[in-house]
C-alpha cells in the first residue's frame, strides 16, 4: 500500500504506535504517560505461558515508550507489563499481561484472558482490484451479521459457513448483486470478547459490541483453516473476503464500536487500555469513577489527543491496508463529547475523520446518540457525515402501523405531512448544506424487532435473553394487526404482508440513504425477541428455506431496489429550493387524492392520508425523469384522481404497488385525470411520461 498522508490530529510524537518491522527486526512504540515502566515479553509461538524473553521500553517524549528487537518479527507473540504510581484514576498492575493497543494480530491461549499480541507483517495481492466508489445516492445499505448471513445457506459449502470466506462465495455475491444493494453493512469484526456475566449464564455476545482490539479482524469469523493457520492467516481470509465482494462490485462497510472496550467498569476484565495508562484512556471525575455514556461500563476519552488518535489510526488502518469502504460508527455521540463529557459539533475527532486524506473515499455513518446527558444528537453531526435518522424510522413506523392500530379503536391520529417530509428527505432535520444525503433511512436494525415481527408483535418477547424480559425497548411502534405472534388467519397474514410491503416500499422510495436489515426482504422472525444480541443460533442465523409468500416480498424488494436505481427522481443529492433551480435535487409537488394541489390545512389533517407526490429530476446530461408515487394511510379503499395540471405529462405508467401480493408484470397505462381504485394501507409507484 502507499504510504499514508500525515495524521492531522495528535502531532508526530504519536506516530509510528504498535510495531513497526525493518531490516534487522521491528520497533515497539507504547503511549502511557502516567507509566513509570513499561516492559515488552515475548513468548514461545506454541505455548503462550512460556515467556523467552523479557526487555524494558525506554521512555521517550510525550508519554511514548521504545524498544527495538530483532525479536521482533513476523509471527513474533507478545505481550506489555506496566507499572506505576497508585491513586485516584491509575490502577497500574506490573503482573498484568497486556495487549498492545496497536496490535494487528492476536493469539489466544486456554483461558478467557490468554491472549497475546502478535507481530503481523502486512501485505497483501490487491491485484487491479479497487474499491467500488459508489455514489452516496446510489448506495443502498444492507446491514448483516458475518456469521448470520452463512451459517445455513445451503448454496456456500459447509467449511465455508459463517466465516469471511463465505460471505465472499458467489451464493452470496450473487444473491447480492441481484438483491440490488451497493454496500454490506457488517456488525462489529473488530476483535471481540462476551462479557463475563454473559458466559455465565451460557449465553454470548453475538452482536460483537465488546471490542477487544481495534485492528484485528475477530479470528472466529474466519474458516478453520484460517484458524489454524494463524493471525496471518485470518487477516488474508478477511482481505480475501473484500476482494471478492469488490470484484463483485459490492463495498464493505464496518459497524465500528470506538466508544468503549470489553474492559467494562472497574474490576472488570484488564486486558490492554486500563492496565497500560487507565486515567488518560478513559473518562473518569477526579476520584477515579468512571463516566460511562455507553452503557457499558466505560467511555473512551477522545477529549485526549491518545485516545483520538487511536481512532485515527485504526480508521486509516482499516481504509487502506484492508480496502474497507465505510464505517458506522456505533454511539458517536460519545466519541464527539469534550473535556467536559458534553457533545461538540465541531469535536477536533470528527473534523479529523471527516477531512483526513486517508479516509477521503470511504462512507462515514453516525449512530448520532448516546446514553449520557444530552446524547440524542440526530441532526447535529457535522458537514461529511451521515447518520442512522431514527426520527425516519419512527414516522414510517407510525404512520403504516401505530396510527393503523390507533384508527382501529377511534381514529387516525395525524394527518400525512410528517410522513411526506421523511419520504421527501428530512428536511427539518438536516441543514440545506447536508441535504438528503445526511439521513440513513432505516425501518429496522440488528437492535429491535425484525420486519417480520414489527407487523406481528405488540410487545417484546426476550425471555431466553435471561434478564425476565427486562432488556430490549418497550416502544416500539410495533402493531400485531390483532393477535400477538404466529397465526392462521388468512385476513391477518395478507394485511401483515401488505404492511412489510409498505414499508419496504417507503423505505427504498424516500429521498436518503436506505438500510436493509439482512432478511427484512424475506420477512425473518426471531419470534418477538427484539434484544437477540446474546443468541448465537438459528434464532439469528437467516434461514434461507422460503414459503411462497417470502418469495413474493423478495420480488417485491428486488424490483424496489431496480427502479430506485432506475428512477433518478427517487435520489436527489440536495434539497429542492421553491422557486429556484437547484443542481442534484428533484423538484416536488404535491397532490391529495383529487388531484388538487395540497392545501395547507390537508398537511395535517387526520383525515387527510392520502397523498399524490411528483418527484422531477434535475436534467443532469440532458435527460430528467419524474414519478408518482401515491401513499394512501387508512384501511378503508379510496377513488385517487390523477393530477391533471402536470406540465408536459400525458402518461401514468404503473411500475409498483404494494397491493399485490407478487410484483405484476404487466405496467398499465393511465391518462392525466383518469381515476383508480387504491386499495387501503398501500401505494403504488408510476412513471411520469
Amino acid at each position: 500500500m502507499p504510504a499514508l498522508p500525515a495524521s492531522p490530529l495528535g502531532g508526530d510524537a504519536l506516530d509510528h504506535l504498535g510495531v513497526r518491522l525493518h531490516e534487522g527486526g521491528g520497533t515497539l512504540r507504547v503511549w502511557s504517560r502516567n507509566a513509570s515502566s513499561v516492559e515488552l515479553v515475548v513468548f514461545d509461538e506454541d505455548d503462550l505461558d512460556w515467556e523467552t524473553a523479557t526487555l524494558p521500553l525506554e521512555r521517550q517524549t510525550a508519554g511514548i515508550w521504545e524498544v527495538t528487537s530483532e525479536l521482533l518479527r513476523p509471527g513474533t507473540r507478545y505481550a506489555l507489563r506496566v507499572d506505576g504510581p497508585l491513586g485516584p484514576g491509575n490502577v497500574f498492575n506490573s503482573e498484568t499481561l497486556l495487549l498492545d493497543p496497536y496490535s494487528r494480530g492476536l493469539a489466544q491461549g486456554g483461558g478467557y484472558q490468554e491472549w497475546r499480541s502478535v507481530v503481523i507483517a502486512d501485505g497483501f495481492d490487491w491485484g487491479d482490484v479497487r474499491k467500488p466508489a459508489v455514489p452516496m445516492d446510489e448506495t443502498v445499505i444492507y446491514e448483516g451479521h458475518i456469521k448470520g448471513l452463512t451459517k445455513r445457506h445451503p448454496g456456500v459449502p459447509a467449511a465455508l459457513h459463517g466465516t469471511y470466506a463465505g460471505l465472499a462465495h458467489p451464493a452470496m455475491t450473487d444473491y447480492l448483486t441481484q438483491l440490488g444493494v451497493t454496500s454490506v453493512e457488517l456488525l462489529p469484526v473488530h476483535a471481540f470478547v462476551p462479557e463475563p456475566r454473559l458466559l455465565e449464564r451460557g449465553l454470548t455476545n453475538y452482536w460483537g459490541y465488546n471490542t477487544l482490539n481495534f485492528f484485528t479482524p475477530h479470528a472466529a469469523y474466519a474458516t478453520e483453516a484460517a484458524r489454524r493457520g494463524g493471525p496471518e492467516a485470518v487477516l488474508a481470509e478477511f482481505k480475501g473476503m473484500v476482494k471478492l465482494l469488490h470484484q463483485a462490485g459490492l463495498e464493505v462497510i464496518l459497524d465500528v464500536v470506538y466508544n468503549h472496550t470489553s474492559e467494562e467498569g472497574l474490576g472488570g476484565p484488564r486486558s490492554s487500555f486500563r492496565g497500560i495508562d487507565n486515567a488518560l484512556y478513559y473518562r473518569q471525575l477526579e476520584d477515579g469513577a468512571y463516566v460511562d455514556t455507553t452503557g457499558c461500563g466505560n467511555t473512551l476519552d477522545t477529549s485526549a489527543d491518545a485516545p483520538a488518535r487511536l481512532v485515527l489510526d485504526s480508521l486509516r488502518y482499516w481504509a487502506t491496508e484492508m480496502q474497507i469502504d465505510g464505517f458506522r460508527f456505533d454511539l458517536a455521540t460519545s466519541l464527539a463529547r469534550d473535556g467536559g463529557h458534553e457533545y461538540d459539533p465541531e469535536h477536533p475527532l470528527l473534523r479529523a475523520i471527516a477531512e483526513d486524506p486517508a479516509l477521503a473515499d470511504v462512507k462515514i455513518i453516525a449512530e448520532p446518540w448516546d446514553v449520557g446527558l444530552g446524547g440524542w444528537q440526530t441532526g447535529n453531526f457535522p458537514a461529511g457525515w451521515s447518520e442512522w435518522n431514527d426520527r425516519y424510522r419512527d414516522r414510517a413506523r407510525n404512520f403504516w402501523l401505530s396510527d393503523i392500530d390507533y384508527a382501529r379503536r377511534a381514529s387516525a391520529p395525524v394527518g400525512v405531512g410528517g410522513f411526506a417530509n421523511r419520504l421527501a428527505g428530512s428536511a427539518n432535520t438536516y441543514s440545506p448544506e447536508r441535504g438528503p444525503l445526511a439521513s440513513v433511512n432505516f425501518i429496522t436494525a440488528h437492535d429491535g424487532f425484525t420486519l417480520h415481527d414489527l407487523v406481528s408483535y405488540d410487545v417484546k418477547h426476550n425471555e431466553a435473553n435471561g434478564e425476565h424480559n427486562r432488556d430490549g425497548a418497550d416502544v416500539n411502534r410495533s402493531f400485531n394487526h390483532g393477535v400477538e405472534g404466529e397465526t392462521d388467519s388468512p385476513g391477518i397474514l395478507t394485511t401483515r404482508r401488505r404492511a412489510m410491503r409498505n414499508l419496504m416500499g417507503t423505505l427504498l422510495l424516500s429521498a436518503g440513504i436506505p438500510m436493509i436489515t439482512a432478511g427484512d426482504e424475506f420477512g425473518r422472525t426471531q419470534k418477538g425477541n427484539n434484544n437477540a444480541y446474546c443468541h448465537d443460533s438459528p434464532l439469528t442465523w437467516l434461514n434461507w428455506s422460503h414459503e411462497p409468500w417470502q418469495r413474493d416480498l423478495l420480488a417485491h424488494v428486488t424490483l424496489l431496489t431496480r427502479l430506485r436505481a432506475e428512477n433518478r427522481a427517487l435520489r436527489p443529492a440536495r434539497y429542492a429550493v421553491l422557486g429556484e433551480h437547484v443542481p442534484e435535487a428533484s423538484e416536488m409537488e404535491w397532490f391529495d387524492q383529487n388531484g388538487e394541489t395540497m392545501a395547507a390545512e390537508q398537511w395535517n389533517d387526520p383525515r387527510h392520508r392520502t397523498l399524490q407526490y411528483v418527484a422531477t429530476s434535475d436534467p443532469r446530461d440532458g435527460e430528467s425523469n419524474r414519478i408518482l408515487l401515491i401513499v394512501h394511510g387508512t384501511e378503508a379503499p379510496i377513488d385517487v384522481r390523477l393530477p391533471e395540471g402536470l406540465d408536459g405529462a400525458t402518461v401514468f405508467t404503473s411500475l409498483w404497488s404494494s397491493a399485490d401480493e407478487a410484483p405484476r408484470a404487466e405496467q398499465r397505462r393511465y391518462a392525466p385525470g383518469e381515476v383508480l381504485p387504491i386499495a387501503g394501507t398501500s401505494m403504488q409507484l408510476f412513471r411520469v411520461e
